[in-house]
């Protein structure tokens, strides 16, 4: 190339499903060259499903409409922030003014990053949960803040050790990262536990940023951080149609905090886009407006994988949750095996299956399956593992 690239890109690697997808690809050429099936995926979590079909409609209806195709307000329709408002009223018993407490966005996961340009400078520290979602670390050191991770453990039920974040030097930190039910371990939140981090937010200065994407996928009670008492002052939280309602690849999500928060990712935001299509906008209105029906066939359906993700886990000797929430198996293996067995699995029985090390060093000891495959492709999957020799892995 012509000129170097920013010191900052160094600082982080092509997304680690990114280049796994291109060695599928390459893989599946093989395959298909030697007169085999491709690889299943069983490794990203991009729901299936179909979203509400009163989404589609007021898609398709508006998208016809003269108009509709111009630039949008960089704060979204007040529409849609008033049925964001309504969805937390609703579900998470939290009032929030749709005015100025609630910020539409791409998708979350754009989120992270905005909240990191908005609130944080060179040097500034992140607390980033490992086991955790990876886009925590990078989006901090595109921004060249400095990491300092904490731990999450199986016998804390993955949650928080708050004695030990007590003796840790917090010295610069301004944000902690959360997400519950967790990613990748399926580890739901708990009343206490927001209640916790929302002290100990206050108490350090800390903004909490509770990522909270897949709190109604096999969880009965939703839960918000915002619900807390107080938990305005020191906590945003980020949300997202993609996964509760099979929206993915709209890429429509919120950000919701109080007032001067919302100012400032909207600082950030106005400079890199111009508003969400009008038609995503106006179909976001109407899948928010999905009543319990909706969640609980979605829930029969991947209780229905989760079962069947597990005998995959049984197969291989695998420990883990039978009752974990999120759209994904958490598996424990032996002792430093789970990038080994992963690989095993994806070039001898042509299943690609998560391995652990990708979300921390905690996550070294264990494998991940999506639950976004239909049943009779999970079944599939069994029958191709049980097929190869499992014992020396």
């Amino acid at each position: 190339m012509i000129i170097h690239p920013a010191e900052r890109t160094s600082s982080v690697q092509e997304y680690y499903f990114s280049r796994k997808l291109k060695e599928i690809a390459l893989i599946n050429s093989h395959r298909a060259a030697a007169g085999e099936d491709p690889v299943i995926n069983l490794g990203i979590g991009s729901p299936d499903g179909m979203p509400p079909q009163e989404a589609i409609e007021a898609l398709t209806a508006s998208a016809v409409q003269p108009g509709n195709h111009a630039y949008q307000s960089y704060v979204g329709l007040s529409e849609l922030r008033q049925a964001f408002a309504d969805w937390y009223a609703r579900w998470y018993g939290v009032q929030l003014d749709p005015s100025k407490e609630i910020q539409p966005l791409v998708g979350s996961k754009e989120g992270i990053l905005l909240i990191s340009l908005a609130f944080l400078n060179k040097g500034d520290k992140v607390l980033v949960p490992d086991p955790g979602y990876p886009t925590y670390s990078s989006a901090s050191r595109l921004v060249e803040a400095e990491i300092v991770t904490y731990d999450l453990k199986a016998e804390n039920g993955w949650q928080p050790d708050f004695e030990e974040l007590e003796r840790m030097d917090l010295r610069g930190v301004k944000i902690m990262w959360t997400n519950y039910p967790g990613m990748p371990t399926g580890a739901q939140a708990t009343e206490d536990l927001y209640a916790r981090l929302v002290d100990f937010g206050k108490r350090h200065g800390i903004m909490i940023c509770n990522d909270n994407p897949y709190s109604f996928i096999l969880n009965d009670n939703p839960l918000s951080i915002l619900a807390q008492p107080g938990a305005k002052e020191c906590c945003v939280e980020l949300n997202s149609l993609s996964k509760a309602h099979n929206m993915a690849g709209w890429r429509i999500g919120m950000v919701a905090a109080e007032a001067d928060v919302i100012e400032q990712i909207l600082k950030v935001k106005s400079q890199m886009d111009s508003g969400m299509f009008k038609p995503l906008q106006l179909a976001a209105v109407e899948a928010l407006k999905q009543g319990p029906e909706w969640f609980a066939r979605l829930n029969e359906e991947y209780a229905r994988r989760r079962v069947l993700a597990g005998e995959i886990f049984d197969i291989l000797g695998v420990e883990y949750d039978r009752n974990s929430s999120g759209m994904f198996l958490w598996g424990r293996v032996p002792e430093g095996k789970g990038e080994t067995l992963a690989d095993r699995i994806l070039y001898e029985a042509g299943v690609f299956i998560t391995p652990g090390f990708i979300f921390g060093k905690n996550g070294e000891d264990y494998i991940r399956i999506s639950l976004c495959a239909q049943p009779e492709v999970l079944k599939k999957a069994a029958d191709r593992i049980r097929a190869i020799t499992m014992k020396n892995y």
